[in-house]
């Protein structure tokens, strides 16, 4: 058999780390991403992956699936019902979850407080292979996100992202274009005359509620001069704080134009403007298409919703865990979580 004919070996890890000049180990950990590498010697590796064409093993990426991985998901404690919906579809992918020997823990947590947040990531060190977080983005977070992937765990960010962090993969939508599309459906729904405009969000300390607001900022200063956006209150996702901060609203603004809730807890304001009979005349926007948002938009006292689907950002989490453990890329468009936009008239 001549050189023409003969079965072309494959390059391997072994090889890398013996053309970059670095242990196995190392190459290891360059190839999956992980920190701890000097960035010269994450250079040199990178150039021995490409100069050898080196591509994981398919067959290794079988034997990682053989054995049970253990992910937990951190999610928010209270009554968040998107939080809700994303617990639904954790449950209704358990039997796909069992074929690819993955077991699911959901976890409560304050994300609210990064004290309690880091401790939570902290104690699954060594006891997860993967952790999923709605997170906090804060010095305490990152820090725990840091020392959990150090540690070898897989972490992911959903919905609100910790990008500064060391975790693998965010899976959400782009929050700053979210807020900009609310801006936007605000300012023509509200027409060309000066009037006021109310935010009421979770908290800014959460990243993704920091982006909307400051692409709705973008916009309405850009399109809508004319608009005047009140300083933002916090009502922490909770449906009866939100409820009071509308009410409060109302009685020092009573001319309020629209508002625009940038997290949970929207109950609370439908509540208070039917009380107020300000239902139909004031503009209220707001996030996740929920049983309560689509009774909103039904009887008139939501205008849009913006939605992320909450199936697909669970399906998206746990295919890109099953990524990184087998060493397989992850495919950008199957990931991309979209911003849909939902009003009466086109509810799925």
């Amino acid at each position: 058999m001549d050189a023409k004919t003969a079965p072309k070996v494959r390059t391997t890890l072994e090889d890398v780390a013996l053309d970059a000049e670095v242990s196995l180990a190392t190459a290891d950990r360059v190839v999956n991403k992980r920190p701890g590498v000097r960035a010269a010697t994450v250079a040199k590796v990178n150039e021995a992956v490409r100069r050898l064409g080196y591509r994981p093993d398919p067959s290794a990426a079988k034997l990682a699936r053989s054995r049970l991985r253990r992910v937990a998901f951190l999610l928010p404690a209270g009554t968040n019902r998107f939080v809700g919906l994303l617990s639904d579809q954790i449950k209704a992918n358990a039997e796909w979850m069992h074929d690819q020997r993955i077991h699911a823990d959901v976890l409560a947590v304050n994300v609210f407080n990064p004290v309690e947040l880091g401790k939570a990531l902290l104690a699954q060190e060594g006891q997860r292979d993967a952790v999923v977080v709605m997170a906090l983005d804060h010095p305490v977070v990152r820090s725990a996100i840091d020392q959990l992937t150090l540690a070898g765990t897989v972490v992911i960010t959903l919905v609100s992202d910790v990008p500064s962090s060391t975790r693998q993969h965010y899976v959400g939508i782009n929050n700053t274009a979210a807020g900009r599309t609310a801006a936007t459906l605000i300012g023509r729904f509200v027409g060309r005359q000066p009037a006021e405009v109310a935010i009421i969000l979770g908290s800014l300390s959460l990243r993704d509620h920091a982006e909307r607001y400051f692409g709705f900022h973008q916009v309405m200063a850009q399109e809508h001069p004319h608009l005047t956006v009140l300083p933002p209150l916090e009502g922490q996702d909770d449906a009866a704080r939100n409820e009071a901060l509308t009410t409060q609203l109302f009685a020092t603004h009573p001319g309020l134009a629209a508002i625009y809730s940038v997290g949970a807890g929207n109950a609370g304001i439908s509540t208070a403007l039917r009380t107020a009979a300000r239902a139909q005349d004031t503009v209220f926007v707001g996030h996740e298409l929920t049983p309560a948002s689509r009774a909103d938009l039904l009887d008139g006292t939501m205008d849009a919703v913006i939605n992320q689907d909450a199936g697909h950002e669970i399906r998206s989490a746990l295919r890109v865990a099953l990524a990184q453990w087998s060493q397989e890329p992850v495919i950008a468009d199957q990931e991309r979580i979209r911003i849909d936009i939902y009003l009466k008239d086109n509810l799925p």
